[in-house]
């Protein structure tokens, strides 16, 4: 348990201790800020390495083997959290996912760049659902709407300049240094945590859930790896792919059953009874989902489809950063005064107009109405992620709020995993589907050919024939995807009925 610099519920905070609180903050906000810059700074980048390092059909897998990992460690790390204290996991997860940056950017082939964003996922499993259960424990639920719009803040300005800077230096310089941008920015905010939180932990007998979490580990992760090759590394009746969603099925079944039982559980199903919980996080699987397939596919569409530059990938993204931060405050604001359900509700509804937008583009669509479904996205993810962190930080008390917070990243980063799985291999069934017996005009395509078409410094190596006919296939393919988005948008905004409307409040632990 926390020391006096916690117990702020019920006594007047001394000035020393206020200024710690926004030292802490100023750490906080640079891990965020962090986390941000890395995640928009590679969209940008992904055509180009595919045009480096080759391999499109790899792509995906940059951005799930992050998702994979994170997606497995976070609830590990969460409950670690609840255990032994928020301090001493922020600081590994600091330095793995530092340290799998400094990697990725010195990656020779696309296996080795898949391996580090793994890497850097760990250290995303520890980090991000910690900085949230760091803000619940120091803030009250009045305090955490104005932290939590000071936090979204830096990570619309962040995600403002992150596609920007990451696309100019992708064009000038070398991709291998958008992942150098975090590095400063991580190893200050480790400087502000090691400092200034100060952790007064009653040492306690604890059970690790040893079973819980390997049944879980090889449960996610066979479930993840089967929907990721599903269609691509193995044909959907491949006895290699039954085998392992078989896998998948049954560690999951006893993951379910050890937690039951378990004194400590990984993951506390008890917090699926608490109803804001369980379907805050239904629609937050649905939105990260959306999140990662308008990040990870749009930039295809305008540098494949449209034969644009990464900095204007960049500047087509920056609307839904600054959307997000304009979201984030009002919706801050409004889940305290509005509740729950409506302001989430007014999200979702947004980002599914911006989903349909989106959907109905057309190689002549202006580029104007691109930066407006851009902006309507990030409003709605600003207003939808504020309610589903604060409900994470407000509704249960300390000994589950690390484990809350956990849970609602994983939900998360299982939804971007999933979605950008899923979203790949409709991609490339599509790719393969229209070049698999040639173009329409009979020329013969290969893996190289639809490698050249996202390189700016590869793609006059393609017959203008070919190249005319691969960009058709590409903005087919793109289309059904943003297709089925704006359909899973839709579903998105049935979800968020089951909210209650009103204020998260934490409710009595079972």
């Amino acid at each position: 348990m926390y020391g006096k610099l916690l117990s702020f519920g019920k006594e007047v905070i001394p000035l020393n201790i206020s200024l710690k609180r926004n030292y802490i903050l100023t750490g906080l906000m640079l891990s965020t800020f962090l986390a941000a810059i890395e995640g928009t700074v590679i969209g940008p980048a992904g055509p180009r390495i595919v045009g480096d390092l080759g391999g499109v059909a790899l792509l995906s897998w940059v951005f799930t083997a992050y998702l994979l990992t994170m997606a497995v460690s976070t609830p590990i790390f969460g409950k670690m959290s609840d255990l032994y204290g928020r301090k001493p996991v922020f600081i590994i997860g600091s330095l793995l996912f530092l340290a799998g940056s400094l990697l990725s950017g010195l990656s020779q082939s696309m296996e080795q760049l898949i391996v580090f964003r793994a890497l850097q996922g760990i250290g995303a499993g520890a980090l991000i659902p910690v900085t949230f259960t760091i803000i619940g424990d120091i803030y009250s639920i009045e305090e955490r709407a104005r932290v939590q719009a000071l936090i979204s803040s830096v990570w619309g300005i962040s995600s403002l300049v992150g596609p920007l800077l990451g696309g100019y230096v992708v064009d000038y310089l070398n991709w291998r240094w958008v992942f150098g941008f975090n590095v400063p920015f991580g190893l200050l905010s480790l400087f502000f945590i090691l400092k200034y939180l100060h952790e007064k932990n009653e040492k306690q007998k604890v059970k690790i859930d040893i079973a819980g979490a390997i049944t879980f580990t090889i449960g996610v992760t066979a479930l993840l790896f089967g929907l990721a090759t599903g269609g691509q590394q193995f044909a959907w009746t491949s006895p290699w792919l039954i085998a392992i969603l078989a896998i998948a099925a049954i560690s999951l079944s006893l993951f379910l059953i050890v937690e039951n039982r378990a004194e400590e559980p990984l993951v506390p199903l008890k917090l699926f009874k608490v109803r804001d919980i369980a379907f805050s996080n239904i629609a937050s699987l649905v939105a990260s989902a959306l999140l990662i397939g308008l990040t990870s596919y749009l930039p295809l569409w305008i540098q494949g489809v449209l034969g644009q530059n990464a900095t204007m990938s960049g500047l087509i993204l920056a609307p839904m950063s600054i959307g997000w931060l304009f979201g984030s405050v009002y919706g801050a604001r409004w889940i305290i005064s509005k509740g729950s359900r409506y302001t989430s509700l007014i999200g979702m509804i947004i980002i599914a107009f911006g989903a349909a937008g989106i959907a109905f583009m057309t190689e002549e669509t202006p580029l104007y109405l691109m930066l407006v479904f851009n902006a309507m996205y990030g409003i709605g993810f600003g207003f939808s992620f504020t309610v589903f962190t604060i409900i994470a930080q407000s509704s249960v008390g300390y000994s589950l709020r690390g484990a809350s917070n956990a849970l609602n990243t994983f939900t998360k980063s299982i939804g971007q995993t999933i979605g950008v799985a899923v979203f790949g291999t409709l991609i490339n069934l599509r790719i393969v589907t229209q070049t698999s017996a040639g173009t329409a005009s009979g020329l013969k395509v290969s893996q190289d050919d639809i490698n050249n078409l996202l390189s700016p410094e590869k793609v006059q190596n393609l017959s203008p024939e070919l190249w005319s006919e691969l960009k058709h296939v590409l903005q087919n393919s793109l289309h059904t995807l943003f297709v089925v988005m704006a359909i899973l948008a839709l579903v998105g905004v049935v979800s968020v009925f089951g909210l209650r409307n009103r204020a998260p409040e934490v409710e009595k632990e079972k």
